[in-house]
């Protein structure tokens, strides 16, 4: 039934943006953690992928999370010569975290979410409007 399928496409999106909410979460949390000596590395920004895989038993696409990897560049600095990570000039590696990029992701994140939970929720409407047609 096409309806069952709307169902399982929009529970498959809203797992994948479930996890990318998840995701930012950690990262936001963890935009402070530092090395705790000097030369360690900080907290690396998390990032997921996502890619469609064929469902069989649906016969359609559905998207799913491909990866959890992490961002690549360098470490932004920041001097702080008391820190038990500051290198000897006083320099401390700090994680790749921006709180705007991730506070952006989040909402997009949300709207994705919100979007497939509102295909859902109409689809269920109708799912139960034809339970009652069939009723009476």
């Amino acid at each position: 039934m096409d309806l069952d399928r709307a169902l399982r496409i929009s529970a498959a999106g809203m797992q994948a943006q479930s996890t990318r909410l998840r995701v930012v979460a950690e990262n936001l949390a963890n935009r402070d953690s530092t090395g705790q000596s000097p030369g360690a590395d900080p907290y690396r920004r998390r990032t997921v992928t996502f890619a469609n895989r064929l469902d069989r038993e649906l016969g359609t696409s559905t998207v799913r999370v491909a990866r959890i990897g992490t961002a690549g560049g360098d470490f932004p600095v920041r001097h702080d010569p008391s820190h038990p990570a500051a290198d000897a000039r006083g320099y401390v590696r700090v994680p790749n975290v921006d709180s705007m990029v991730e506070t952006m992701d989040m909402r997009e994140a949300q709207r994705s979410y919100a979007a497939n939970l509102s295909v859902l929720e109409v689809t269920r409407g109708m799912l139960t409007r034809t339970i009652e047609a069939l009723r009476g």
